[in-house]
């Protein structure tokens, strides 16, 4: 079977990434990329560079990747659905609910996979500590904790922290405790002078009654992705960065003392940094996408569940705009 034709728009930082992870993956053939600023990173080589979405589709693709500005996800994403092209969008899906919406119709209308780029579901510590969740390693879930904070990046200019680094986390807390968000308390603050929020602060619970907490910034001089997961059988804490997994049991004991023995609580057990197999994500989110356009498999991020992540993080901003608790059942 011929490759895929693939064609790429957008070549900023993660365009870029996205131009060289589409070489590396089997069965995909870069053929021509598109960005109405240029090239600044010569990520083209010697591929046809264009200046619009519709000079990419004019390279007869199979499928697209779309790493512009999210403001332009909605234009270029129904160009590229009504020429019949799989596209797999940044995440987050769009920048409004009612682009966002558009989008998925569109995409399902049409028959054609429309994926959104939650890259962490596809880190190798996250997706082992899926697995053994299912597996009920930890036993009953209690709490899911990110913290996702480091300085602010210069190519981020039409969106919030919440929609930009926030959306990371709003996708793996669901995927992971496999449950959608109920209700979202948030605090934003902004400290940069940029018109929009750069912290925020989120306390959340989800239909499962797994409680949850997100600390995501861009005022951090440290650069943090931790996932901490607690548990009946002790805590998994995954770090994203690095791609390790560690668990940290809870210890059992007996004692004579009725009034610690009456206590219910857990006490420290053993650490175990746990061995995996470190596959880069971009290039298990780009197979994945290719599996799906070939419908032999459909590990993708689909548009669909990318409006739900983006209407939580559209609760989070109103939560923190109106100083209120918001329920999603009600809000949607």
């Amino acid at each position: 079977m011929a490759d895929l034709r693939v064609g790429l728009i957008g070549l900023g930082m993660m365009g870029r990434h996205h131009a060289r992870a589409i070489r590396e993956v089997e069965g995909l053939e870069l053929v021509a990329v598109a960005d109405a600023y240029g090239d600044p990173h010569g990520a083209a080589g010697n591929l046809p560079m264009c200046g619009s979405v519709d000079e990419l589709i004019a390279h007869d693709l199979d499928l697209a990747v779309c790493a512009v500005p999210t403001g332009l996800h909605e234009t270029v994403g129904l160009a590229l659905a009504a020429a019949g092209v799989h596209t797999l969008v940044e995440k987050p899906i769009a920048d409004t609910l009612a682009s966002g919406q558009r989008l998925v119709e569109a995409f399902e209308g049409a028959g054609l996979v429309g994926a959104v780029g939650h890259i962490e579901r596809f880190n190798p510590a996250l997706q082992s500590l899926r697995s053994r969740l299912e597996s009920g390693d930890l036993g009953d879930v209690y709490q899911i904790a990110t913290r996702r904070q480091g300085p602010f990046p210069a190519r981020i200019a039409d969106v919030g922290v919440v929609k930009d680094l926030g959306t990371h986390d709003i996708d793996l807390t669901s995927w992971l405790a496999q449950s959608p968000f109920a209700s979202v308390s948030a605090r934003t603050s902004t400290r940069s002078g940029r018109p929009h929020e750069d912290m925020v602060t989120a306390s959340c619970r989800l239909e499962n009654g797994v409680i949850t907490s997100h600390l995501v910034n861009w005022l951090s001089p440290m650069k943090e992705r931790l996932t901490v997961v607690t548990g009946e059988k002790g805590a998994f804490v995954a770090d994203t960065l690095t791609a390790d997994l560690t668990f940290y049991e809870n210890g059992t004991f007996t004692t004579e003392w009725e009034a610690v023995s009456n206590f219910r609580g857990v006490s420290e057990g053993n650490v175990t940094r746990l061995a995996l197999t470190k596959r880069e994500p971009l290039r298990s989110e780009l197979e994945a996408f290719r599996d799906a356009a070939l419908g032999v498999a459909d590990n993708t991020v689909t548009m669909r569940e990318g409006l739900d992540t983006l209407r939580v993080a559209e609760a989070m901003i109103e939560s923190a705009d109106t100083e209120s608790t918001i329920g999603l059942a009600a809000w949607r």
